[in-house]
């Protein structure tokens, strides 16, 4: 069976393995990923982006969905970062308001002195943030710490101090990037992992990549290559050269995510100083409250790491002092995970004093290392990799277009629901068949949307519709599992699969989404 999007894959791999030499080859489509090849594209620089698995697929839709300058890196006398951070804030809200929006975060007072302390500390944080600042924070009084926060324990409770963040939604963003990406003509491809590099007179020249869904290899000029797949970029570092040490010290993050009804007000709640030194965050997120995170080294990576029991019992615990009623293992919906691509420091140091900082690294051979840096960095990091990488392949050198460029779907309409996050789209998605036909009773979602996720946004499995182009998977991973046999059956007529596929596909995400559920 074939059809219209069956075709499109079939015009993306011609499209990525024509007989050309490409100018700026990146690999890996997360963040930092989709960061390069938008700069590069929007310069002009013919780009082309390979992702192994699918686009945020890693630690790019498994943040706790702050853009943020990092309140914490502040109290650490990390300024620097937490002023570039703030400066993209801003940048990114003007550039995305269908994806960003501005985010009250209450600090509650429970001693004498907090006011005071984090007041100051605050106030710091709004003038780092100059022009671009959100809205400036202040002090507040009980009665409107309970206005804001209305299940706050109220015991010894004197009030708090409230600032300001943004707050959006990641694999929507990364989503965004990539049809902005090819708005400007630039080439992306998932489930297209790479196998080898391949290089001339000792130089990193191209790379050999498999189309996961047939097998056939293809390999592909560049002049030159960005590594910039995050926790992962260690794998690649070593195919480029045997003998490379590993950069990275990963750590991983866990969140729960909870009802709305523990957290009703329309602000976050932050907890600047857990029992083991951490800052802890219950957000409102898509109807729902995300609260997080830990800070857990790992001795290896994986694409769908675990959280541990101690993590899940450390953010109930912190969340039960502060929250009442406080939600129980039996009130979460789903558990997620992201791990985060720490570049290595001294011998013994603790992953919660380790650099936020992006870094880039250029082997011998040329190839390019982008890793490190958060989400709210994720322009700045794409401009530094690119203007390296443009020097070393005698690239025409040409300004950034990124600080001012409005993302695909651009809109300010003030739409209260979750289409917001498809901007000028939504309405196109919408007359779609199944624009009114709810997936599952529980979630949000409608058919048309997973239509246009095949169609619009290179959906190519169920798990990339429900985990990422849908938040299904992180908001009632029990409920996306029983939407997974409907989501199935639109995807294959989408995309011309027959009985088989459908029922694989339905096996294989059930078997993931388990993994995102609490037992008992």
């Amino acid at each position: 069976m074939t059809s219209p999007t069956t075709n499109r894959r079939a015009q993306l791999l011609q499209a990525a393995t024509q007989d050309t030499l490409w100018d700026v080859l990146v690999i890996g489509g997360g963040a930092s990923g989709l960061g390069a090849a938008l700069e590069a594209a929007t310069r002009g620089y013919r780009t082309l982006l390979l992702e192994a698995h699918d686009y945020a697929k890693g630690t790019s839709s498994r943040s706790t969905k702050l853009v943020h300058g990092g309140v914490r890196y502040l109290a650490q006398g990390n300024v620097s970062l937490v002023r570039e951070a703030l400066h993209e804030r801003g940048l990114l809200k003007k550039n995305a308001p269908h994806l960003v929006h501005d985010l009250g975060f209450l600090i509650a007072s429970y001693t004498w002195w907090s006011k005071p302390f984090y007041g100051i500390g605050l106030k710091m944080y709004d003038a780092l943030a100059g022009k671009l600042n959100l809205k400036s924070s202040r002090l507040i009084g009980r009665k409107e710490a309970l206005t804001l926060a209305p299940t706050l324990k109220q015991d010894r409770l004197s009030g708090g101090v409230l600032y300001f963040d943004g707050q959006f939604d990641d694999s929507r963003l990364a989503i965004t990037l990539l049809r902005t990406f090819e708005d400007y003509g630039g080439v992306a491809l998932n489930a297209a992992p790479v196998v080898g590099l391949s290089k001339a007179g000792g130089k990193v020249s191209g790379a050999t990549f498999k189309d996961s869904e047939t097998g056939r290899e293809y390999a592909v000029r560049a002049r030159t290559v960005i590594n910039a797949t995050g926790v992962f970029v260690d794998s690649l570092r070593q195919m480029d050269d045997a003998g490379a040490k590993p950069m990275l010290s990963p750590s991983q993050g866990v969140h729960v995510v909870v009802d709305r009804r523990f957290l009703p007000g329309n602000s976050a709640l932050m907890v600047p100083r857990t029992d083991d030194g951490r800052v802890l965050f219950a957000v409102p997120w898509h109807d729902h409250v995300v609260i997080g995170t830990t800070d857990t080294a790992v001795p290896e990576v994986s694409l769908e790491p675990r959280a541990l029991p101690e993590e899940i019992e450390f953010i109930l615990q912190t969340a039960a002092q502060y929250l009442d009623p406080a939600p129980t293992r039996a009130d979460v919906r789903s558990v997620y995970v992201g791990l985060r691509p720490l570049v290595k420091a001294a011998e013994g140091s603790d992953t919660k004093a380790l650099s936020r900082d992006h870094v880039i690294r250029i082997s011998e051979s040329g190839l390019l290392t982008l890793t490190g840096g958060k989400w709210t960095t994720y322009r700045r990091m794409g401009e530094d990799a690119v203007n390296r990488a443009a020097d070393l392949a005698g690239l025409p050198p040409r300004l950034s277009l990124t600080p001012g460029l409005p993302l695909h779907g651009w809109s300010q309409a003030d739409v209260a629901d979750h289409w917001k996050v498809y901007g000028t789209d939504a309405a196109s998605i919408q007359a779609l068949d199944g624009g009114k036909t709810l997936l599952h009773p529980e979630l949000p979602y409608s058919e048309a949307e997973v239509r246009w996720a095949a169609r619009m946004e290179q959906a190519r499995t169920v798990e990339d519709v429900l985990a990422r182009r849908l938040r299904a998977l992180l908001l009632n991973a029990r409920a996306s599992r029983e939407a997974a046999p409907r989501t199935a059956a639109l995807l294959a007529e989408e995309l011309g699969h027959d009985a088989a596929w459908q029922a694989e596909q339905v096996r294989v995400y059930q078997e993931l989404a388990a993994g995102y559920m609490l037992p008992g």
